[in-house]
């Protein structure tokens, strides 16, 4: 897949953008990677909410191989072929995939308590260092000589 097809397959959608990745491309929308376009074909992301539409069609999550083992990526599956042919219905395809991959973001995303918390050890261990730095540059009082 070259990357005037991906616009042209992604025309009825809307606007995205087509970014190298791998051995093909990325594609996203405001930053949210929601498809792969590679060798073994065009992959959607997908979620608990969406794997079952998927399934139903009969298509597979995309795996890669190692030397030691293949690899299974739950969270892309791969875009059923009769959409190739039917750009209404792959819009609607392409905006449950965005929808998950949005989902997705959020799950990522750390909660603000989280974060509160993390600054807060963050800050302590500096003011303890700048406290040792502190007493080092102390002079240690002198000894009476006897």
């Amino acid at each position: 897949m070259d990357r005037d097809f991906l616009i042209d397959l992604f025309s009825d959608f809307g606007p995205v953008t087509i970014r190298r990745m791998f051995s093909g491309f990325g594609i996203s929308v405001d930053g949210v990677n929601f498809a792969l376009a590679l060798r073994a074909g065009l992959y959607f992301r997908a979620d608990e909410a969406t794997i079952p539409q998927f399934e139903a069609e009969g298509s597979k999550p995309f795996q890669y191989q190692t030397r030691a083992k293949t690899v299974t990526v739950n969270s892309y599956w791969q875009l059923p072929a009769r959409l190739f042919d039917d750009s209404e219905d792959l819009s609607v395809w392409a905006r449950a995939a965005l929808a998950a991959a949005q989902r997705a973001a959020l799950k990522k995303r750390p909660k603000a308590r989280k974060v509160a918390k993390a600054a807060t050890k963050m800050a302590a261990p500096g003011k303890a260092a700048a406290g040792r730095a502190v007493a080092k540059t102390k002079k240690a009082p002198k000894r009476k000589r006897a």
